[in-house]
Formats: structure tokens, C-alpha cells, sequence
């Protein structure tokens, strides 16, 4: 059993020795590895705030060198994160990620990508990596992101498509897609997605664009209630076309609100023209 003191967090470390040398003492400035690692960290109450455990650790002056991490935070909600290799600094008790890294929370929503940093003393994860974000009846992909690991409130940076369902009682398809240049935030705990910059919705011949998009669910099903879109606003169905400055969606209901200038192009089909219905 080793104790590492660093900065604000109690590391316990077990492990067996491999791969040294008999017979030759082991330098300070020269790695060491070993296999069977675990390491604790405590609160100042001496409750355990996250472990991670490892298949084998490099040791160097500044890191620590880990395969087949698998590490745990605990709190309000526990989360569960693995990569096929992971730093350690031993300064600040940050963790850089490798290849193969899943977050996976408590409630079941869950994080790939292939590079992650985790401030466990901000309680923060971040890259600029392309990330997909999986939760019910939700699945998110985008480029880069910030967020708390247990992904209650999570940020992507650009190129961001969501493909979620929409309440199957509404009685219209239940999957649309919505993409955005970006950036995109989720707040779980207000059951909110928003968009920004160039957001395209698309269910079946319905095409929704605004310049941002505010989408609210409901906490029990995961289903979509409303949609706020905000800066020139456009609807297409068939051929026919609106446009607004602001609209309001309500899915159950199946009806838009329209403010700030709006205007109704109506294709009429007998004639082949276009009828121009506005205020």
C-alpha cells in the first residue's frame, strides 16, 4: 500500500510491482510499472469522491501512465468513465483520456469519443473532438464539448445533429432531426435543448429554420412539448412557405404561433401560382 498526498486530494494506491528489474534499484527520475493499480480520492468529510482503477501504471515524476482505465465519480449522481489508456498529473489530479472513452451516468445517458480532459477538482469535462451523446429517445453528434461528467448540463461547440423523438400521441413521425453550426446546450435539469446559428428541423416534408431554436421536453417521456424558433423564422411543407421573425410550436397540440412580420406563401396547385397571404 503506497499514499500519494497531492493538492486537496487523498490518492490510496495499490498495487503489484512487474516489470522491474531484479537486482537493480529503481531510479527516481526513471518510470516504474505496475500492474493491479487503484487510486481513492476523498472529500474534506472523508467521503469517497471518485476512485480509478487501471490494468497496469507507468509512474513518472509528473504523471502516471494508465491502460484500461476504469474510474468512478460519486455525488448527487455517480458516473462511470473508461478508456483504453489515461494520464494522470499528479499536481492537479487532472485526467487526460485516450481511444474508446464511454461516460456513462447514472440515469443511463451516455458519451463516446476519443479524447477527454477531466477536472475532477471543477467537476469538468471537455474536448474539441467529435463526441455522440446517446439518452432517451435522443442521440447527439457533434464536434467538441464542455460539460459536468454526469452530462445534466453539456455543451457541443459546432457541427451539431440531434436525431429525437417527438410524442408519438401528436399522431405525426416521431423522429426529427435537427442540425446547427452550432453551439448546442442541453440542460437536463430544465429539460431544454438550444440551438444556434443556421438550425434546420426536419420531420418527413416539414423543414423548420430559424437562426435559434429552443426545445423543451418532457422530464418524464423525453418526448418534445415545444418549440421556440427565433430569428428569421421559416416553415416549409409541400410547397408551401411561412415565414415569421418568432414561432411557436406546441407538438401535442400541432400548432404554431407567429410574430414579428409573418407571411404565408400558399401554392395553388389548380393553377400552378403562388398565393401571397400576409397581414
Amino acid at each position: 500500500m503506497r499514499t500519494i498526498l497531492l493538492p486537496k486530494i487523498l490518492l490510496v494506491v495499490c498495487f503489484f510491482a512487474a516489470g522491474l528489474i531484479p537486482g537493480v534499484a529503481a531510479q527516481e527520475d526513471v518510470a516504474q510499472q505496475f500492474q493491479g493499480f487503484n487510486l481513492q480520492g476523498y472529500t474534506d468529510g472523508g467521503d469517497k469522491a471518485w476512485d480509478l482503477k487501471g490494468d497496469t501504471a507507468d509512474i513518472e515524476a509528473e504523471t502516471i501512465k494508465i491502460t484500461n482505465v476504469d474510474a468512478n465519480q460519486y455525488g448527487d449522481e455517480d458516473v462511470n468513465i473508461k478508456a483504453r489508456t489515461g494520464v494522470l498529473n499528479k499536481t492537479n489530479g487532472d485526467i487526460h483520456l485516450q481511444k474508446d472513452v464511454v461516460i456513462t451516468s447514472e440515469t443511463g445517458t451516455r458519451l463516446t469519443t476519443d479524447f477527454l480532459h477531466w477536472q475532477k477538482e471543477n467537476d469538468l469535462v471537455e474536448t474539441e473532438d467529435q463526441v455522440t451523446l446517446f439518452d432517451d429517445g435522443i442521440r447527439a453528434t457533434g464536434t467538441g464539448l464542455r460539460a459536468q461528467p454526469g452530462l445534466k448540463i453539456a455543451k457541443m461547440d459546432k457541427d451539431v445533429t440531434v436525431e429525437l423523438e417527438r410524442d408519438p400521441d401528436a399522431g405525426v413521425p416521431e423522429t426529427v432531426t435537427i442540425t446547427c453550426d452550432g453551439p448546442m446546450e442541453i440542460d437536463q435539469k430544465v429539460n431544454m435543448a438550444v440551438f444556434h446559428d443556421n438550425v434546420v428541423a426536419v420531420q418527413k416534408d416539414r423543414v423548420l429554420k430559424a437562426d435559434k431554436m429552443d426545445v423543451t421536453f418532457n422530464p418524464e417521456t423525453k418526448k418534445i412539448e415545444k418549440v421556440i424558433c427565433i430569428g428569421n423564422v421559416e416553415i416549409i411543407q409541400g410547397g408551401n412557405a411561412t415565414y415569421a421573425q418568432k414561432a411557436v410550436y406546441d407538438a401535442r397540440e400541432q400548432t404554431f404561433i407567429l410574430t414579428g412580420q409573418p407571411k404565408l406563401i400558399l401554392m395553388v396547385e389548380e393553377e400552378g401560382n403562388q398565393l401571397d397571404v400576409s397581414p
